[in-house]
């Protein structure tokens, strides 16, 4: 053989791949495979232990018995020989072919089981510890406020919040209306945790059915939702809602549970909570519905909209199938309560025998129109003033406000307005007719209660409310006080000085003689010729001009007329006739400066201050402040409670002169036709300013005190003044003895009408006959109506007060500032010396010289219901 054919030789060991063959067939008997040092020392290579590549895939092939022989009986090869571990989850499953390997053992489905519900449980459990129950949303907590009449029944829910709710105690919700809710929406209420799977679950399973269901929320889900949570409809606040429905239920009393269900849960008609439901449907408090009436409105729960007999919204909620679903929904309701143990057999068949509980036709649950608006504001500026209970509380609502408003006479009073104002009132014909206002008081002189207003055509359109502060001047009827402060304090004699005490002056009687002629000279009380800050004489106009002589104040107080007034002020002191005036209620921030023509009414009390201060001469002297509000209450407590308190403003005879006097003016005088039917006897007084710019009739009986103002006013109007009335209704002229005394006389003869004709007690002899300057000392030159007592120099009685002169006007006065000190224009005819509302000297038809006069004009700050006599913090 050639040499180049032959195969190279071997290396000793046989290279890689014999090691490899060597490793892998062990010799037999041993307990390892030699290393190739071992091979080596032998003397024998790797080639001679296999023999070729052949024999050492021979030997891989002989089985798996071998081989496992081999690695058993090699524990060096890699550690293939030690025993698997056994898996943690055996799953696959080792050891079983085909679906058996992939089907779990009980042993795991237990074990998954436990494990998801520890996870469960944990991940609740952590939620409940980190979820806290949040505050109760606003609108969960503000309600409205609710007025009542002075009967108690209720006038109207208004104030507060947009929603018409008012909170009430579970104590209030009768027991069978609590049962009715639990009975229809959660009869596991009691036993709970606040909610309830089964609950969840059956009423799946009803409404798969179409069965009546119950709710599948709770009590205490739809409370936590209705308290605490928005209405979203969300996972996440579904799953907020469990979680703290489960926290509330566990830490809440179940009873303040139910109650703020009740009281946050929507019934239909915009009422919001259970007392606002009863109202809305059955004009009744929540504690006065009857089991029958609490299984309705149970029903209602489920979904108002579908459940009001009288038809809600969309074409499936028709009055007939409402009504259907309605009855059936109260009998289930019923039965549900039977079943559940809530009702009794027999109860059950009471009220199904007597029908489905009807409830009231819709009506508005919050309504100012009318009246209402001016009597909830008129309270609501009483509470803040007197209760301590702040307009932002106020606001709030939750409030119970017992009036002293009586619905029928407020009613009256409207009706007397409104029946004048058809009849003679026509803008559409008379531009004179546009803008005519009237306002009206009535107060009740035993108690001070005011029983009536009228503030306007409409709270909803018209938003000042006239019987409350306007900055309308009274004109004559201020002149009963100067007369009380005459017969109180007398004349002051003028040999002292300007400072005298009541016994150095002369009480006056109403039989007293002043000049009554037109443009009479005006004197300071020592007889000086009284001159204003220019110098000029003041010489006062009478209404119409006309020269009336010597007459008694009775007679001028009978036909109105001026001179005696203004220089009976003069005598007295217009301090003390302030005072006087005061006394007799009317608020000080409604009068005018007390400069002469102050006697003449340049003040501007409002209708109720008034109404007032003249329910204090028919109270034979005792003043009592007019109050709007009985008490208030706030989740049936009572937060304010008024008292009753009373003065004596003058002597009883004083007062009983005062209206003796007063009776002349209503039986003979201007105030005729204010006379009232089956000789019921009244006393009042007619008022009129410069141009016919107001005109006022005050007036009262033994058991009610009232005033009617009427005006003219443009509120439109960039410069806010008061018009002249001249040519209203198609009068050439209106005075107090026209309009508003019609008014007045039709409204207190409904007002009375079927209560007993009362007397006023009889006036006793007081003061002297006294002559006012350039009087005639003539009785027989005087006309006087015939006294009702005979004149005496006996005393009032009255402690002694000091007087102080008179202040002089100011021309430097604005004629719109109220508070400035100046004269001013009263009683239709009269000017104001120094100038003033009313007209000044010489202005309109008001006295002579001086600057012209112009019209007085409404407060421009005042607000709706403000001022006054509640708006201004101290009435």
């Amino acid at each position: 053989m050639s040499e180049h054919r032959r195969k190279p030789p071997q290396p000793q060991g046989g290279g890689r791949a014999a090691a490899r063959r060597a490793a892998q067939q062990p010799g037999p008997g041993r307990s390892s495979a030699p290393t190739s040092s071992s091979a080596a020392r032998s003397g024998r290579g790797e080639s001679d232990q296999h023999g070729s590549r052949a024999e050492g895939r021979r030997a891989s092939q002989r089985g798996p018995a071998a081989a496992g022989r081999r690695r058993g009986a090699d524990p060096g090869a890699g550690g293939r020989g030690r025993p698997g571990k056994k898996r943690f989850i055996d799953y696959p499953r080792a050891g079983k072919q085909g679906f058996k390997r992939w089907l779990p053992s009980w042993r795991l489905v237990l074990g998954a089981a436990f494990t998801f519900i520890v996870l469960i449980l944990g991940t609740v459990g952590i939620a409940l510890a980190v979820v806290q129950v949040p505050s109760a949303q606003k609108t969960a907590q503000v309600q409205k406020n609710v007025y009542y009449w002075s009967d108690g029944k209720q006038m109207v829910v208004a104030g507060g919040g947009a929603l018409n709710r008012q909170i009430v105690p579970i104590s209030k919700i009768p027991l069978s209306m609590q049962r009715a809710v639990i009975s229809a929406e959660n009869a596991s209420f009691y036993k709970d945790w606040g909610v309830d799977p089964m609950g969840i679950l059956r009423a799946v399973v009803k409404m798969a059915q179409g069965g009546e269901t119950q709710s599948g929320s709770t009590i205490t889900q739809q409370f936590v939702k209705n308290t605490y949570l928005s209405q979203e409809q969300t996972l996440k606040r579904k799953a907020t809602e469990l979680l703290i429905s489960i926290k509330v239920g566990a830490t809440k009393d179940k009873d303040d549970i139910l109650a703020g269900y009740l009281n946050t849960a929507y019934y239909g008609r915009g009422a919001y909570g259970i007392q606002a439901a009863a109202r809305a449907y059955y004009d009744k408090d929540a504690k006065d519905l009857t089991p029958s009436e609490g299984a309705f409105l149970a029903a209602t729960l489920n979904g108002p909209n579908l459940y009001d007999p009288y038809g809600g919204q969309g074409p499936a909620a028709t009055a007939e199938k409402n009504t259907k679903r309605a009855t059936d929904r109260w009998k289930w309701t019923l039965d549900r309560e039977v079943e559940t143990g809530n009702l009794e057999e027999a109860e059950h068949d009471k009220w199904v025998a007597k029908g489905f509980p009807t409830p009231q036709k819709p009506k508005p649950a919050t309504n100012r129109a009318g009246q209402i608006g001016y009597l909830t504001d008129l309270a609501d500026n009483y509470v803040v003033a007197h209760s301590g209970i702040s307009k932002t509380q106020l606001d709030r609502g939750g409030y119970q406000i017992y009036t002293t408003f009586d619905r029928q006479k407020v009613e009256t009073l409207s009706k007397a307005v409104e029946e004048v104002r058809k009849a003679n009132i026509k803008p559409d014909v008379r531009e004179r007719d546009k803008f005519v206002q009237f306002g009206g008081a009535s107060v009740d002189p035993k108690t001070g209660k005011i029983v009536a207003i009228y503030g306007g055509e409409n709270a909803l359109e018209h938003y000042t409310n006239n019987a409350d502060y306007t900055g309308v001047q009274v004109g004559s009827t201020f002149k009963p006080f100067v007369l009380a402060a005459a017969m109180t304090h007398g004349k002051r004699n003028p040999a002292l000085g300007e400072t005298q005490s009541d016994s150095q002056r002369t009480l006056v009687s109403p039989e007293s003689i002043y000049n009554g002629n037109n443009k009479v000279t005006l004197r300071k009380y020592n007889g000086q010729v009284w001159h204003d800050n220019d110098g000029s004489e003041w010489h006062q106009k009478n209404d119409g001009e006309e020269d009336k002589g010597p007459v008694t104040l009775r007679t001028a107080m009978q036909f109105s007329v001026n001179t005696p007034f203004i220089q009976l002020g003069m005598d007295v002191g217009t301090d003390l006739v302030k005072e006087a005036a005061l006394r007799a209620g009317l608020d000080k921030d409604q009068l005018a400066s007390a400069t002469p023509t102050f006697s003449l009414g340049t003040s501007a009390p409002s209708a109720i201050r008034l109404a007032g201060a003249y329910a204090t001469f028919a109270a034979s002297g005792k003043q009592i402040d007019p109050y709007s509000v009985e008490k208030v209450e706030q989740d049936g407590k009572p937060v304010f409670t008024h008292e009753l308190k009373s003065d004596t403003a003058f002597s009883p005879n004083v007062a009983n002169n005062v209206t003796d006097v007063l009776k002349t003016v209503v039986e003979e005088g201007t105030g005729t036709s204010a006379k009232l039917a089956g000789g019921r006897p009244a006393a009042g007084k007619t008022g009129t300013t410069d141009e016919n710019r107001s005109a006022w009739f005050a007036g009262y009986t033994p058991q009610l005190s009232t005033a009617i103002g009427m005006y003219r006013v443009d509120p439109n109007a960039k410069k806010q003044e008061f018009l002249s009335m001249r040519g209203v209704g198609g009068k050439e002229s209106i005075h107090g003895a026209s309009f508003p005394a019609e008014i007045w006389a039709d409204y207190m003869n409904a007002a009375l009408k079927g209560q007993p004709i009362e007397q006023f007690e009889p006036a006793q002899p007081l003061g002297e006959k006294i002559y006012g300057d350039g009087a005639s000392p003539s009785p027989s030159a005087v006309p006087s109506a015939p006294p009702s007592a005979p004149p005496s120099a006996s005393p009032s009685g009255t402690p002694s007060k000091s007087a102080s002169p008179s202040p002089s006007p100011s021309r430097s006065c604005s004629i719109f500032d109220f508070k400035c000190k100046r004269g001013g224009g009263s009683n239709g005819n009269t000017g104001g010396p120094g100038g003033g509302p009313g007209g000044g000297p010489g202005g309109g038809n008001g006295g002579t010289g001086g600057d012209p006069g112009t019209s007085p004009s409404p407060d421009p700050n005042r607000r709706p219901g403000g001022g006054g006599l509640f708006g201004g913090m101290n009435g």
